[in-house]
């Protein structure tokens, strides 16, 4: 998508010539020739810099950056000026001006400080974005914890939030490592920074050395311009390293440069590049046993553990259980035309025998799961998922959280284990089968058919 230019000149041949020129540059422009008529077109359009002249007939440019307080005050102006002075360039600039450029203007200069705007206009969005998505994902699930081992998890994530340290969190696939990492960022001093995740697993060396280090133009292929990595985004904020078990030795060597120097080169490139970020990794690996298979390196582990929070699994705190039904329900109850819901003493009885192989991503599943099929705003023990109310339910769901799919596709995989056990125990009788899953044999159909198999 094209930027939008305003310029606001009151001499018309100077600004047609200006506009000729950034249109030739790729920019989408518009004129105005009067504070009035610039106040007009971007209560009308979307503009992301204004161009303004200082002196114009009636009200000046410093009158159109103080009106634009009131109407968009992140809308950047930059003032031109032949009569260029210090005083006037203090006056416009303590106005809220974001920069200054004397007469004649230099076409060069003025594409590059537009551009330069632009770019800084896009991040400050994406950054405001984001910190909305995680100040309300924070306010939506928050760290709940009525458990004695999570309160002593929280106390030392408090005491080291306001500090600079590095933190390793360990705990399995499913327990709230990045919600607890987010939930340090927002308690230190960095909290007005960004906090920025990189899942180490999921990308390969290559990309994810470039991911996190950023590229040059041309380094390899496919590297058309010139890319900044997380760590440059972070600078000033805290990084986020999931997997950190997963990463490449030789992504781990730059990573130690970062801890220990603050430094590092984009891939491809020559210049070093500083940053003051902290740095947050977890894992659900053992990184002794992988330093002892040299997969991992011992000084960066020593380095990445200066604190260590393990967070226990959910089945070490199933006092949670019920403040967190109670907390996904109210997050999902939006997709039904419920005021309310809430689950049976009986449906509640069979989630905490459960030991939940997923963790607390798992629990939030089967209520999401449980809030879209009750059948009123009582959750009972039919409508929880198949493997909850079968003996064999944690070793399957343990085999189908192991999978790489989705999670709906992990939920699919279960239901087909379950409903495959069940009919094998019945030599195929769906209507037996049916009774010992806990649901109609016309909910069994509906599955057998979706899943392309043939009733005898």
């Amino acid at each position: 998508m094209k930027s939008t230019v305003l310029i606001v000149e009151d001499e018309k041949t100077q600004r047609v010539i200006l506009a000729g020129d950034l249109k030739n540059r790729g920019f989408n422009v518009l004129e105005a020739d009067s504070v009035e008529n610039a106040i007009e077109i971007i209560l009308k359009n979307t503009v992301d810099v204004v161009l303004s002249d200082l002196k114009m007939e009636g009200e000046s440019g410093i009158d159109l950056v103080r009106k634009l307080k009131n109407i968009n005050p992140e809308l950047s102006v930059v003032i031109m000026t032949a009569y260029a002075s210090v005083e006037t360039a203090v006056e416009a600039m303590k106005e809220g001006a974001y920069d200054f450029i004397t007469k004649p203007c230099n076409l060069d200069e003025i594409e590059i400080v537009v551009k330069r705007l632009i770019e800084k206009n896009h991040l400050s969005s994406e950054v405001k974005f984001l910190r909305e998505q995680l100040s309300s994902l924070n306010k939506l699930e928050g760290i709940i914890t009525n458990s004695e081992k999570m309160i002593r998890v929280l106390d030392v994530a408090s005491r080291v939030a306001p500090t600079k340290a590095s933190v390793l969190i360990i705990g399995e696939s499913g327990t709230g490592k990045e919600l607890l990492a987010r939930a340090i960022h927002y308690a230190g001093k960095r909290s007005d920074k960004m906090f920025v995740a990189v899942n180490c697993a999921a990308l390969n060396e290559n990309l994810l050395e470039s991911e996190l280090f950023g590229h040059e133009k041309g380094s390899f292929t496919g590297a058309e311009k010139q890319h900044k990595g997380r760590f440059e985004i972070a600078d000033g904020g805290t990084i986020f390293l999931d997997e950190i078990g997963d990463l490449p030795l030789r992504t781990q060597v730059k990573l130690l440069r970062v801890l220990q120097e603050g430094e590092f080169e984009r891939v491809g490139g020559s210049s070093t590049l500083n940053v003051d970020v902290r740095i947050i990794a977890a894992t659900n690996k053992n990184i002794e046993e992988l330093i002892r298979e040299e997969k991992f390196r011992e000084d960066l582990y020593y380095r990445l553990n200066v604190v260590n929070i393990q967070i226990p699994p959910l089945r070490e705190r199933k006092e949670d259980i019920p403040l967190l039904l109670d907390v996904f329900a109210k997050k999902y109850i939006n997709e039904t035309d419920r005021k309310s819901i809430e689950f049976s003493k009986e449906a509640i009885d069979l989630l905490l025998k459960y030991n939940y192989p997923g963790n607390i991503r798992e629990l939030e599943n089967i209520v999401h799961h449980s809030t879209v099929l009750a059948r009123n705003e009582i959750v009972t023990s039919n409508d929880l998922p198949l493997g909850i109310k079968n003996p064999n339910s944690e070793r399957i769901m343990k085999e189908c959280c192991e999978d790489g799919d989705t999670l709906s596709e992990k939920v699919e995989s279960l239901e087909k284990r379950m409903v495959n056990e069940a009919l094998h125990k019945t030599n195929g009788n769906q209507s037996a089968a049916a009774k010992l899953l806990g649901m109609s044999e016309r909910n069994l159909r509906y599955r057998l058919e979706k899943w392309g198999k043939k009733e005898d």
